[in-house]
């Protein structure tokens, strides 16, 4: 096979944020394959072919890039922020997973972007400093009682918690659910940071104590960060600088 596929993230938005490595593999990529918002950040240049697609058809979008590599085209997935994290590098090997023989000698790699948490965490300070976990608040792929289980479970551990996805007009309550679930569990001041847009012209960051925190704060352009208990913000010119120290009791 002469074709390859790579699945790359385009960081959280700026241009700026696109890795090296990343742009290189735009350069040399005979098609572009992803969420119409994404490929729409890929410029058009002659040889190359973007093909756009709505949201939650992965597994089509997936499919559809093997079999243009499998052709001898050379292809690029992208996602925004890292495709390893919530995006279509999952996807993609859930496909390759269910047919491994067809594809065991495609050339298939996986080049990481800056995810949204991350830029999100150090326009803010450090609030990722020490132990967090992500949690998706979608619904699409999994049950809404597993979500409020890892939530739980998650602030009884007194983890920082990246949440993604956080509300969308098909789930305008999701977010206020579950503040409310860490506040009965949390039941202290912790900071929330709301981190819309980052590394773009609309960037918004806000932090607000979880009692006062609010689902109408975020859209899906925002990542949400919880602090653990151990978060604290610093006085500082401009912001203040949000962080979770290394160290422990």
């Amino acid at each position: 096979m002469s074709g390859w596929l790579i699945v790359a993230g385009l960081g959280p938005g700026a241009d700026a944020m696109v890795t090296p490595e990343v742009s290189v593999a735009l350069a040399e990529a005979t098609d572009v394959v992803g969420y119409i918002p994404y490929v729409a950040r890929v410029p058009e240049r002659p040889g190359l072919t973007r093909h756009a697609s709505d949201n939650r058809v992965e597994r089509d979008r997936a499919l559809h890039a093997l079999e243009m590599a499998e052709a001898g085209a050379r292809v690029v997935v992208v996602s925004s922020g890292d495709p390893g994290v919530f995006a279509m590098a999952a996807a993609i090997f859930e496909r390759v997973e269910e047919d491994p023989t067809r594809w065991h000698d495609l050339d298939i790699r996986v080049l990481p972007g800056i995810t949204a948490m991350l830029a999100a965490s150090a326009r803010a300070g450090a609030p990722l400093g020490h132990d967090f976990c992500a949690i998706n608040l979608s619904d699409n792929l999994k049950p809404q009682a597993l979500i409020e289980r890892r939530l739980a479970l998650a602030a009884e551990a007194d983890f920082a918690i990246a949440l993604y996805n956080p509300r969308s007009k098909a789930r305008p309550d999701a977010l206020d659910a579950a503040f409310a679930l860490l506040r009965e569990t949390c039941g202290d001041n912790r900071p929330v940071l709301f981190a819309r847009a980052v590394s773009t012209p609309e960037e918004v960051l806000r932090i607000v104590p979880l009692p006062e925190a609010k689902g109408e704060m975020a859209d899906m352009r925002t990542v949400v960060i919880i602090g653990s208990s151990r978060t604290r913000m610093i006085p500082h010119a401009g912001q203040p600088i949000l962080y979770t120290p290394r160290t422990t009791p």
